[in-house]
């Protein structure tokens, strides 16, 4: 209940103690009713998983950046490998293939690309020595680095890769990887430069589609993605179906819009700009999420990173640059009646990103937002993989309107794999209620569920069981001090999908 100091005279300090307390209480104040929201998932931020089509038009569709292969030599029968990680060269003599084996590409064009390897260099030619060797020593790319793909028509995955010199690689030895075969034009077995390219690992971001369609295509690409997945008839879906509020992911080019860098391509903000013109006339609330800070936070192909790696929080202009982003976007909304909540940062990843790093921009981002608007709240993700679920509490304990965000789900844990029904819905009411209680303070900042979706590990669930996993997490998860966000409207795997799941009577609100 809030303190009501009285209008009359009173002495000075009674009053400096009221007012005292009238701030403490409005730095913890929940509003006035409880989120319940959707996430706009793949939307302004692609993720392929959820709508795979859009990837369909891209030539080499399964060559783009951050695609991680291993080549074995046809004539050896071993896979190449960056000695040491990196840093060194390239042999032909590794039996199996995993992390020193493995090479993410930097797609340059449908065929050229950049190799990198386990330690982040990228692969090149010796320019110093024998202009032949191949090396993985440089940190940077340019001509030396840049390689051509040329794959046999009838068999896509025998390939040979032409070097920046015109040769061909070849596995000369076991031990000895050059770029000094010309090559007679054959594909068989006993042919050194031939090599079997062999798939380990995928990324569909934004990063991904944009630099896969190029900068022809891929403009119309992304505009008629953005006016077509999410409509104002998804909002008015929305607002009839009992929730409140979109939480909507956006990426960090969005501030440089309508001419962000290359690869990305401008028409998000107006995608924004339409989002709190619908959610206005439905009454709707809105929480800015970003989900992709420059350098990526987590790796994941949902923060737009380019090949798996964590960049992002390294130095001081990095954290600064993405405090400007949050500073246009409080600026550009926070007149506007729709905004509920920015939030910072979508699922930082430790130790990739360290806890000083992430309060030092924490504390700035806050102070950008209250540049704009004393009333928005700010909301705080939680790192992946931190030990303490309570490591921003010295932080945001201080800030009025703050929100720590955690994201819930019974999939990305190896403890679900055999969970089954009864134990999974266990689990919420026990475990993840107990989760919940210990980040929910009554003089600490606001609990948010910011992801969170009715699915699970087990096979072949009936309806009904579906029904009591979703009731299960409403229940639990209607009692954080913020509230909740489903993780997301629209989906191609349906349970992922509020909207599917609300037409289909697998949750009711």
């Amino acid at each position: 209940m809030a303190m009501i100091c009285s209008l009359k005279k009173v002495p000075s300090l009674y009053t400096l103690a009221c007012l005292m307390i009238s701030v403490a209480y409005a730095s913890r104040a929940a509003p006035n009713f409880k989120v319940k929201a959707v996430n706009l998932g793949g939307w302004l931020v692609t993720e392929g998983w959820i709508k795979p089509s859009l990837f369909d038009g891209i030539p080499n569709r399964d060559l783009l950046d951050g695609y991680q292969y291993n080549l074995k030599s046809v004539k050896h029968g071993k896979y190449l490998c960056a000695e040491n990680g990196g840093g060194t060269i390239i042999v032909a003599n590794r039996t199996s293939a995993s992390g020193w084996e493995a090479f993410r590409l930097w797609r340059i064009s449908e065929t050229k690309f950049n190799f990198r390897v386990f330690n982040k260099q990228f692969i090149g030619l010796d320019t110093q020595g024998d202009g032949a060797t191949v090396v993985a020593i440089s940190n940077t790319t340019g001509a030396s680095e840049v390689f051509e793909i040329l794959r046999r028509d009838d068999d896509r995955n025998r390939v040979r890769i032409r070097a920046p010199n015109g040769n061909f690689l070849q596995a000369k030895t076991e031990d000895s990887v050059t770029a000094d075969f010309v090559g007679n034009g054959g594909w068989g077995d006993e042919d050194p430069s031939v090599f079997l390219i062999g798939f380990m690992g995928a990324m569909a971001g934004e990063f991904q589609v944009t630099n896969g369609y190029g900068p022809e295509k891929a403009p119309q690409v992304m505009r008629d993605h953005w006016n077509t997945f999410v409509t104002e008839q998804d909002f008015k879906f929305i607002s009839v179906n009992g929730l409140n509020a979109v939480r909507i992911p956006v990426g960090w080019w969005i501030a440089s819009d309508p001419t962000p860098p290359k690869p990305y391509v401008g028409g998000s903000l107006n995608a924004l700009d339409n989002a709190f013109s619908w959610a206005k006339k439905h009454d709707l609330k809105v929480i800015i999420d970003l989900h992709a800070a420059k350098g990526s936070q987590n790796g994941n192909e949902h923060s737009s990173s380019r090949d798996g790696s964590i960049e992002w929080g390294r130095d001081d202009s990095n954290i600064q640059e993405t405090v400007a982003v949050i500073d246009f976007l409080a600026a550009r909304y926070a007149r506007n009646p729709a905004l509920l909540a920015v939030e910072l940062l979508n699922e930082p990843r430790a130790p990739g990103v360290s806890l000083d790093s992430l309060v030092k921009y924490y504390k700035a981002g806050y102070d950008a937002v209250r540049k704009h608007s004393s009333t928005a709240y700010v909301v705080m993700s939680n790192r992946l993989s931190a030990s303490d679920s309570r490591e921003l509490f010295p932080l945001a304990s201080g800030l009025r309107g703050s929100v720590i965000d955690v994201h819930y789900y019974n999939i990305f844990s190896s403890i679900f794999d055999t969970m089954t029904v009864q134990e999974n819905i266990d689990f919420i009411y026990n475990n993840r209620s107990a989760e919940l209680n210990s980040i929910t303070t009554s003089n600490g900042p606001l609990t948010f569920i910011g992801e969170w979706v009715a699915e699970w590990r087990v096979k072949g669930a009936t309806k009904e069981e579906y029904q009591r996993f979703g009731k299960a997490q409403l229940d639990v998860y209607g009692r954080a001090s913020f509230g909740w966000a489903y993780w997301t409207l629209k989906n191609v795997n349906n349970h992922w999908s509020m909207e599917w799941m609300i037409q289909n009577g697998y949750i009711k609100l």
